[in-house]
């Protein structure tokens, strides 16, 4: 009841024109509530907006949020109107509140935020085919690009340590020594992989440390479905959800791409013989985030991005396996050792990745 009521709410108190003529559920994201809204508008015809009811559960600072999202994409905006681009569909527009507010608490507390929907474009869950994966790829670099002078270190944690692998590794054994459901002692040859890869939790935060990464504004849930791509041109035009838009590492941005798409099985496949790193996408998915990236990392990131991919599979495994020990509350599971199958088959794609490591290593040398 509360939720039908606030969506009421909320559609009362955003600045929208127009008549109300039809409203429905929309998309496939797991954490916010979104509806599709069409109105009828007087010249214009049907206008469509985007209404999502904010996960405070998980974005437990929703105005500090907000605050990244409004600056972020006006930012955006004067880069893309510098580049002769259009504004109004290359990147996310927030609808203000009839009094000016990027979001609306309604009266149960639950935060509110609206944007103008993007016209003639998809976004697609699955890879249907390798051109896809290539045009995530250049917007996903493109943003890079087009964000590489923002003060990163000006923008909100939405989450806090998202990608801290060393902080999570400490985590992770933490978990091992409770090991509150007494699950350790089936899982033993996963928490000696774990044990034995305390190099790769480290290696990007110390290099950071170091100085030797910049901080750079990441998107960090960097899947195919986060891109709106041009209905008739086929081209990625938008980079949508821009909740875990933080200050972060690039080949980070990278990496994740790279564990999610260019795995040859699903991410919980019980078969592990059907799991690899897919060296073709991998090669698709270099080429184009460096062409998107357009000459703005350093040689030093570039170099670093099979790191990326190694370390964010390896740190996601190791989540998987975390929260099964700890009794599977962070990821929901539809089956007995469901976290376990996920972790199992990220441990399988890094083992992957060390056997491919020069051939990767060449891939990204070439267009280096």
């Amino acid at each position: 009841m509360g939720q039908m009521r606030g969506k009421e709410e909320a559609i009362a108190n955003f600045k929208y024109e127009g008549i109300l003529i039809e409203e429905r559920p929309y998309g496939s994201g797991h954490i916010n509530d979104t509806h599709l809204l069409v109105f009828d508008v007087p010249e214009t015809g049907k206008v469509k907006v985007i209404l999502q009811r904010m996960n405070k559960s998980i974005f437990t600072e929703p105005v500090a949020l907000m605050e990244n999202v409004m600056n972020v994409t006006s930012y955006l905006r004067e880069r893309i109107i510098e580049n002769g681009g259009d504004p109004e569909r290359e990147t996310l527009n927030v609808i203000p509140t009839v009094d000016g507010k990027p979001y609306f608490v309604d009266s149960e507390g639950e935060y509110w935020r609206s944007y103008k929907f993007i016209t003639g474009a998809t976004s697609y869950d699955q890879v249907e085919k390798p051109d896809d994966f290539y045009q995530s790829a250049v917007s996903f670099g493109n943003f890079q690009r087009l964000l590489a002078d923002y003060p990163a270190d000006t923008l909100h944690e939405t989450i806090k340590g998202f990608h801290d692998t060393k902080a999570r590794f400490e985590v992770f054994k933490k978990a091992v020594e409770a090991d509150v459901c007494g699950r350790a002692a089936f899982v033993k040859d996963e928490i000696a992989f774990v044990l034995a890869h305390e190099d790769v939790a480290n290696i990007l935060g110390d290099m950071q440390a170091k100085g030797e990464l910049p901080l750079r504004v990441t998107h960090n849930d960097t899947k195919l479905n986060n891109i709106m791509i041009d209905d008739k041109t086929g081209k990625g035009i938008c980079v949508i959800d821009l909740d875990t838009v933080m200050p972060g590492l690039a080949v980070n941005d990278f990496g994740d791409s790279i564990r999610f798409g260019a795995s040859t099985a699903a991410e919980d496949e019980q078969d592990l013989s059907k799991v690899s790193c897919d060296m073709d996408l991998f090669d698709i998915y270099t080429k184009g985030f460096v062409e998107g990236c357009d000459g703005k990392l350093t040689a030093k990131e570039i170099e670093m991005l099979p790191v990326g991919a190694k370390v964010m599979t390896f740190e996601c495994g190791m989540r998987f396996l975390t929260d099964y020990l700890e009794g599977d509350h962070y990821f929901k599971i539809h089956r007995e050792g469901h976290n376990l199958d996920r972790c199992r088959t990220q441990f399988k794609l890094v083992k992957d990745m060390e056997e491919k490591w020069d051939t990767m290593n060449a891939i990204v040398a070439k267009y280096a």
